[in-house]
């Protein structure tokens, strides 16, 4: 049996997709899609890219991926331990999931390394979990 034929720019073709295909898919994705599918292709060469990696977190956030997002903060964390704004963002992921407790300890953290956003804080959408619960007073009285 004879090879099949393959068309230039199929996409199952060695060559890829034909450029006219590409450029057609890049205009009709999103902004965050492009930057989601970017940001991803760099991180997968360097995966210690902080920089990326807060992009990345916030967009997946964006989008709606909090699972995802919490383990690119959790990551941001480990790499830069003594920013607040890593810890701060990990607050946020937690708190989305319905993950309290740990939200509280992540928020304390970046409170103490100097967060100090204080008035975003207190209407910050992310934090709505926390906002209910008795902790969050006391922990801001301790940081106003």
């Amino acid at each position: 049996m004879a090879a099949p034929y393959e068309r230039p720019g199929d996409p199952s073709s060695p060559e890829g997709p034909a450029p006219e295909t590409s450029t057609r898919r890049l205009r009709e994705q999103s902004q965050l899609d492009f930057e989601l599918e970017f940001l991803g292709q760099i991180l997968e060469r360097d995966p210690l890219y902080a920089d990326a990696l807060r992009v990345h977190g916030n967009n997946l956030a964006a989008k709606g991926e909090y699972t995802r997002a919490l383990q690119i903060d959790r990551r941001l964390v480990r790499l830069q331990p003594e920013r607040p704004i890593p810890w701060y963002n990990l607050a946020c992921s937690y708190a989305v999931l319905g993950m309290v407790d740990p939200a509280f300890g992540a928020l304390q953290r970046a409170l103490e390394l100097g967060y100090r956003h204080l008035s975003h804080l207190r209407r910050d959408p992310d934090l709505k979990a926390l906002r209910r619960d008795p902790r969050f007073v006391r922990l801001l009285r301790r940081f106003d």
